[in-house]
């Protein structure tokens, strides 16, 4: 039976991949294919054994996965078929050059769309997925549109993903962005978008907007609730030098309607492929169009999330004596957040790294994570060891610090990791998951963020 649409995601990794899925899942009269030049990342999607972690996404792959849900490195062959490209490419903070540091390295994105210029024999829409600078699309249409051969509509469709919930978040979206020039076949362009996610989201959850808006949306989100972790984490520091209670700020602070109590969880600070990227591409843009003010307030975000970090380090070497040289620390997570394998800016690469840097001897647990932190970790080898019971990373070290929120190390028995330590033993909860009074009746020292501590000293 021949397929309403050939929808084809240039792009295998944490978005285009579940993206890709969820749609396959939901439309089955369109034929979903997804491309990448990593072989071995195709390899792995075709295989019982994903390359991401995410809740519930094995179950759809595999349904859809031979039906109408395909994975490839044909790029060439993808292009030519397809109805609708999504653009699923990577853009990390660009290392070299004009903007190092704060510009979106735009690379890949461009050999993207020169690609589906040289491949495609007949229209197509193209469709922003990764996350762009605002008038990226004004880039792109400039390149397709070079020789005209070809008709191309571009429109933008920024993900609003959370790590960990990404299947749900796909399922049931608080909103689904859709930019488009407002011009006829702009428009036209993006009722056939509209028209795909109408299968399974309510139209009044599907805002449309000007191209634009669309690009500078996805940036302005991430900044936001970015902002929110760094105010909390701020004021996690007042709350630990006047002994008053982050969590019963937050709460206090939450119930206000007009501020709401999402993101008020004070912590080790932010980490993932979103959020430290986009706000220092908004930086980047401010400075650009002579924003200076504007660029120096939202830096101020970032520049909190990396001393919260270094904060965390401090509260240690200050708890244990003044020194962590000689000691061993056993980090209970390292994933940037639960229910994920992502270790991308996550908190625990910085902390590793400056634990070692104090001579302190490192060990990492994490039930997903660990061969990801062997790769970030990989020039620290000989300080840093990687084991995957929690029970048997604990034994003989001088501390553990709970760096992701897994429910796991909620349930764990910290009797037993209590027994198995060097005395006297701490216990700092970088997430404040954890029974710290019942932690501290057990024996451990215990250093909350935004919290007094419990000693026993």
């Amino acid at each position: 039976m021949p397929f309403d649409k050939n929808i084809l995601c240039i792009g295998a990794g944490y978005v285009g991949g579940p993206t890709m899925a969820m749609i396959a899942h939901k439309c089955p009269k369109y034929k979903v294919t997804v491309v990448d030049i990593d072989p071995v990342k195709i390899a792995e999607w075709n295989s019982d054994t994903l390359p991401i972690f995410e809740p519930g996404l094995d179950e759809i792959v595999k349904k859809s996965r031979k039906k109408n849900l395909f994975f490839s490195t044909e790029i060439e062959k993808g292009i030519k078929e397809a109805d609708i490209i999504f653009v699923s490419v990577n853009t990390p903070t660009k290392m070299f050059g004009v903007g190092t540091g704060m510009a979106a390295d735009l690379q890949y994105w461009e050999k993207t769309a020169r690609q589906i210029l040289e491949c495609a024999e007949s229209p197509k829409i193209i469709i922003e997925k990764s996350t762009l600078p605002v008038k990226t699309a004004q880039a792109m249409e400039r390149i397709l549109t070079f020789n005209n051969k070809v008709h191309f509509d571009v429109l933008s469709n920024p993900e609003f993903l959370a790590e960990g919930t990404a299947i749900n978040d796909l399922e049931y979206p608080g909103r689904v962005l859709i930019g488009s020039h407002q011009t006829p076949d702009g428009l036209k362009a993006r009722d056939e978008l509209v028209d795909i996610y109408t299968n399974w989201v309510p139209r009044e959850k599907i805002i449309t907007s000007g191209i634009w808006s669309s690009e500078l949306s996805k940036l302005v989100s991430n900044a936001f609730l970015a902002q929110r972790i760094s105010s909390i984490n701020a004021i996690s520091a007042l709350c630990e030098k006047t002994e008053s209670d982050v969590m019963e700020v937050a709460k206090a602070v939450g119930m206000d309607h007009r501020i709401g109590s999402q993101f008020l969880n004070a912590s080790v600070g932010f980490g993932g492929s979103c959020f430290k990227k986009d706000i220092l591409n908004l930086v980047y843009l401010c400075r650009h169009y002579g924003l200076y003010e504007v660029a120096d307030y939202w830096e101020g975000v970032v520049k909190i999330n990396e001393y919260q970090k270094e904060r965390f380090v401090m509260n240690m070497s200050n708890a244990m004596f003044n020194t962590l040289a000689g000691k061993k620390i056993c980090l209970f997570g390292f994933a940037f957040k639960a229910n994920t394998g992502d270790t991308r800016e996550s908190p625990a690469i910085f902390i590793s790294k400056r634990l070692v840097e104090e001579k302190a001897e490192v060990v990492i647990t994490d039930p997903k994570a660990l061969d990801n932190a062997k790769k970030d970790l990989k020039d620290q080898d000989d300080k840093v060891s990687y084991v995957e019971d929690p029970f048997a990373a604990a034994s003989g070290c001088h501390a553990v610090a709970i760096l992701t929120e897994w429910d796991l190390y909620k349930t764990l028995d910290f009797h037993k990791i209590y027994s198995s330590m060097t005395k006297p033993a701490f216990l700092f909860d970088g997430r404040n998951i954890l029974n710290h009074q019942t932690l501290f009746e057990i024996g451990f020292n215990v250093y909350p963020v935004g919290k007094p501590a419990l000693t026993h000293f």
